[in-house]
């Protein structure tokens, strides 16, 4: 596990949803450097489903070598949470770090999902998020190195994330859309991330959507406490980032992800809005057997040249077909920079498509500029084009619903590999 470094000490976090499962497991770690911790959630009195309250929670964080501040705090009541807000700062002097962690989550269709459940999720997860958020800015903005840290996942626009659930993933992506917004709106002053799991966690919500059994298949609360810990010690240039806890710890230098699970050796379930994570496209199309076009190798384009560009580009042309070209109806053409500098194109405009080393011999709808190895990993799925462009890594010119177009086409090439 991630070593404490004392770096969190006479800090305050003030943490939603922290009497239990992810929020208390963040708040535990921190008070092991002797932080201040606000335990802003609602069960004041023991829950009969439900483990822990503010005030159990409260004696952990102090036993742990913390100092703590139960408040009961509905994230839906702005009152609630501007009181809490106020007395964290006269407790404690400020707030260094937010941790939007409270949540609420319903699996059901449209037609299944009542209006109820629907503004409860909205209520709790977007505009929880958003209000909180709001509240305790002023004060983030006063720290040597605020952080808000949303407990929400990557911004992925695959429609099977939307089809069976809409209205948790609605209310769920609001969450991820507030650090998407603040973090350029508040660069400089306050750091800005979203965290989320790359294996479902054992926590008592989980037990109650996939029963009792589903904990074998669960790593526990203490990675993301690893991985949140991680974040907070960074400097508040780092921002904008929506991060994967495995993915940042094995940056941090962890390689035994046994400790964090349950029952280690045991397959784990991939968490929710995580496509497979993919291998090098060229690989995966191999892999799964590629399609008549790509092993023919007629007018491939790496003719023109090697290297990571051309192979992701080969595997891009294996997966294209007469619906991707009927459905797109745009010609794109990349100037990359850097290790394998050239221009390609695609065109997904005409007949069955083609993918061509060189300028395109006509008008392109979109011209998109970007390093090669941004583009590498925006294709296979480790960069979002969304951030990218946001970050002004990846520049576009032309028809922007094309280039949003082609953003959902590798979600897409990526479900078929």
């Amino acid at each position: 596990m991630l070593q404490n470094t004392g770096k969190l000490a006479g800090r305050t976090l003030f943490i939603t949803g922290a009497s239990r499962g992810i929020g208390k497991a963040i708040a535990l770690k921190a008070a092991k450097d002797g932080a201040n911790v606000v335990i802003a959630a609602k069960t004041a009195q023991a829950h009969p489903k439900l483990p822990g309250t503010i005030y159990t929670a409260a004696e952990e964080v102090e036993a742990a070598g913390g100092k703590a501040l139960p408040c009961v705090v509905d994230v839906r009541n702005e009152e609630q949470i501007s009181e809490a807000v106020e007395n964290a700062v006269k407790t404690f002097g400020g707030i260094d770090i937010l941790i939007n962690n409270a949540s609420a989550i319903n699996l059901t269709g449209t037609l299944e999902t009542p209006m109820k459940k629907v503004d409860l999720m909205m209520n709790i997860n977007s505009r929880g998020t958003y209000l909180t958020s709001k509240l305790c800015i002023p004060y983030l903005k006063k720290s040597q190195n605020g952080h808000i840290l949303n407990l929400s996942p990557p911004l992925n626009m695959n429609p099977i994330w939307f089809k069976n659930h809409c209205a948790y993933t609605m209310a769920k992506y609001g969450m991820s859309m507030c650090v998407l917004g603040m973090a350029e709106e508040f660069k400089g002053e306050i750091a800005v991330n979203a965290l989320w799991p790359k294996t479902a966690i054992h926590t008592a919500a989980m037990d109650m959507l996939g029963g009792s059994g589903v904990s074998s298949q669960c790593r526990k609360p203490e990675i993301m406490a690893d991985a949140a810990y991680a974040i907070f010690s960074k400097p508040k240039t780092f921002t904008g980032n929506f991060i994967i806890d495995e993915e940042l710890l094995k940056e941090e230098g962890i390689k035994d992800f046994d400790i964090y699970a349950v029952d280690p050796g045991h397959p784990l379930l991939p968490d929710f809005f995580l496509d497979e994570e993919p291998e090098a496209l060229a690989k995966k199309m191999q892999d799964h057997g590629a399609s008549p076009k790509f092993q023919a190798g007629k007018e491939q384009a790496s003719s023109a040249t090697e290297g990571p560009v051309a192979e992701t580009f080969k595997a891009i042309e294996g997966a294209i077909t007469a619906d991707v070209v009927k459905s797109t109806g745009g010609i794109y053409q990349f100037e990359l920079s850097g290790e394998h500098p050239g221009t390609w194109y695609m065109d997904l405009k005409n007949e069955s498509g083609s993918i061509g080393h060189g300028s395109f011999p006509g008008k392109v709808d979109v011209l998109m500029s970007m390093s090669s190895e941004d583009f590498v990993k925006m294709f296979t799925g480790k960069v979002k084009p969304t951030m990218a462009f946001m970050s002004g890594k990846l520049k576009i010119k032309g028809d922007m619903s094309l280039a949003i177009k082609l953003e959902k086409l590798m979600t897409q090439f990526k479900a078929k590999l």
